[in-house]
C-alpha cells in the first residue's frame, strides 16, 4: 500500500467510513493508467487524459470559471486528480462542494498515486458516488475525461450529465427565428385553427389502462399479441407514435390514437389511405400536407418550446410534454387522458437484436445500427448498444415518469433499455 494511499485513506475513512469501505472493494488494478508528459504531466487511461498534461491548475481554473461565483453550493462530477475541487475551494463564499465519483476504481487508484488531502479534508467537501442519487444536481461541472470513463454503477448519472451538457447544442435546430420554422408554423396555422384543441381529450379515459407504442425493435415481439388484444372488449386504449403506425397496420393492428410532432414525418411514415376514424394528435411543426390528408379527426397542441411562444399567446392550445422524441408527448397524452396504468411497447432507446426500429430497414429512420458507439443497461442488466440522442430521450422519459407518481408505468420487454420508474408487465414479460 502506497504512502499516499495511507494518508488519503485516513481522511476518507474518518469522514466517510461507508464510502471508504466501498473504495476498498474497487479493483484499481483493472485501471490501465500511464504517465503522460508535456510541460507538466497527467495520467492517461486507455488513451484518455484525465487532465491537461501541460498545466493542470490553469485548466482547473478555466473549468471553475464556468460555474457561478455567487452560489453557496456547487457540484463536481468526477474526481480527476483533485485540481478542480482544490481551485473551487479557494472561493471564500463557497459553503458546500459536492464531489461525485464517476469511476470508483479510478478514484481508488488516484488515492494511491497522489496526495489528495488538501481538498478531501476541507470541511466544506462532501464526497459521494454519483450513482447513489437518482438524478444530477446543479450547478455542476462534469470533468470531460470521466464522462468517458464512468463505470457501470455511475453510468445512469453520466447519461444524464451528457444529456444536460448537450441540451443547447441539440436545440440549435429549433431556433424560433429560423426562416424554415417560421414558414412551417405559418403554413400549419390554418390547420391548427380548423382542428380541435388536444385539451378536449384530457380526462376522457380516467382510470383506464393505456398502451403507448413506440417503434423500438422489441415491438416486433408483440405484434401477434397486440392484434389479438385489439379485438377484445374492454381492452386497453392504444396510442402509437407516427413511425409505429405503418408497422402496426401491416400487422392488422389499428391504433386508437396516433401522435406526431416531427417536421420530417412524411406520407411514407403516415400513409393516409386507411386513416378513417383514427384520431391524429400533432404539433404544428408537422408537415401541413400530411395533416390535411389525414382522414381521421385531428387534435392540435403545443409544447413549452420557445418555437411555439407566439402561437401559444395568439391562439392558445393545450401543451404536451416534449423532450426530443415523439414517445414523450405520446406518454404525456396518455397521462393527461387519465391513465392509471401505462404499458410501454417498443420504448427501447437502444438497438436490441442488432436492429434500430421495428418494421423499418436499418438506417430508414436514422443512423444504422453499426454506427452505435454508446450503450445503456437493458432489463437483464446487460449492456445494449445505442446512440447518444436515444440516451438523452431515455433521461427525459425517466424524469417525466418520476414526476407522475399517480400513474403505474410498465415495460413490455427486458431487451430494450431499463427505464427507471417502470416495472415489467407480466402479461408480456416472462
Amino acid at each position: 500500500m502506497s504512502e499516499f494511499f495511507q494518508a488519503n485513506a485516513e481522511v476518507v475513512e474518518r469522514r466517510w467510513p461507508a464510502l471508504f469501505a466501498r473504495l476498498l472493494n474497487e479493483d484499481s488494478s483493472a485501471i490501465e493508467a500511464e504517465l503522460t508528459q508535456g510541460l507538466g504531466s497527467t495520467l492517461s487511461i486507455g488513451g484518455i487524459q484525465l487532465t491537461s498534461r501541460h498545466d493542470r491548475v490553469r485548466e482547473a481554473q478555466i473549468q471553475a470559471a464556468t460555474l457561478p461565483a455567487d452560489k453557496p453550493q456547487l457540484h463536481v462530477y468526477g474526481t480527476g486528480l483533485g485540481d478542480l475541487p482544490t481551485v473551487l475551494l479557494e472561493r471564500t463564499g463557497l459553503e458546500r462542494l459536492y464531489v461525485h465519483i464517476l469511476n470508483g476504481a479510478l478514484f481508488a487508484l488516484v488515492l494511491q498515486l497522489l496526495d489528495q488531502r488538501e481538498w478531501l479534508q476541507d470541511p466544506r467537501v462532501e464526497l459521494l458516488y454519483a450513482g447513489d442519487l437518482s438524478d444530477i444536481c446543479t450547478p455542476f461541472f462534469a470533468l470531460p475525461a470521466e464522462m468517458l470513463l464512468a463505470d457501470d454503477f455511475n453510468a445512469k448519472i453520466r447519461d444524464r450529465l451528457v444529456s444536460e451538457v448537450h441540451l443547447s447544442f441539440n436545440n440549435r435546430e429549433f431556433d424560433p427565428q429560423s426562416p424554415f420554422i417560421q414558414q412551417r408554423l405559418q403554413d400549419c396555422l390554418p390547420v391548427v385553427l380548423a382542428d380541435d384543441d388536444v385539451a378536449t381529450l384530457f380526462g376522457t379515459c380516467a382510470g383506464r389502462e393505456i398502451y403507448v407504442i413506440g417503434t423500438g425493435p422489441t415491438l416486433e415481439q408483440h405484434f401477434e399479441r397486440l392484434a389479438a388484444i385489439r379485438e377484445r372488449a374492454g381492452r386497453p386504449l392504444i396510442i402509437c407514435v407516427d413511425t409505429a403506425y405503418r408497422p402496426l397496420r401491416e400487422h392488422g393492428i389499428v391504433p386508437d390514437y396516433v401522435v406526431s410532432i416531427d417536421q420530417r414525418i412524411s406520407f411514407r411514415h403516415l400513409p393516409f389511405e386507411e386513416s378513417d376514424g383514427i384520431p391524429l394528435v400533432y404539433l404544428p411543426m408537422s408537415d401541413p400536407e400530411v395533416l390535411r390528408a389525414w382522414k381521421g379527426k385531428r387534435y392540435g397542441g403545443y409544447s413549452a418550446s420557445p418555437v411555439y411562444a407566439a402561437l401559444r399567446e395568439q391562439h392558445p392550445r393545450a401543451l404536451l410534454h416534449v423532450g426530443g422524441s415523439v414517445i414523450h408527448p405520446a406518454v404525456d397524452l396518455a397521462v393527461k387522458m387519465g391513465a392509471a396504468r401505462i404499458t410501454l411497447f417498443g420504448a427501447d432507446f437502444a438497438f436490441p437484436m442488432n436492429k434500430t426500429h421495428a418494421g423499418w430497414n436499418d438506417g430508414d429512420l436514422g443512423p444504422s445500427v453499426n454506427q452505435a458507439r454508446h450503450w445503456v443497461r437493458d432489463g437483464y442488466g446487460q449492456r445494449v448498444s445505442t446512440q447518444l440522442n436515444f440516451r438523452g430521450y431515455l433521461c427525459v422519459l425517466e424524469r417525466y415518469i418520476a414526476s407522475q407518481p399517480q400513474v403505474a408505468f410498465f415495460n413490455s420487454s427486458r431487451a430494450g433499455a431499463q427505464i427507471a420508474g417502470t416495472g415489467f408487465n407480466q402479461e408480456f414479460v416472462q
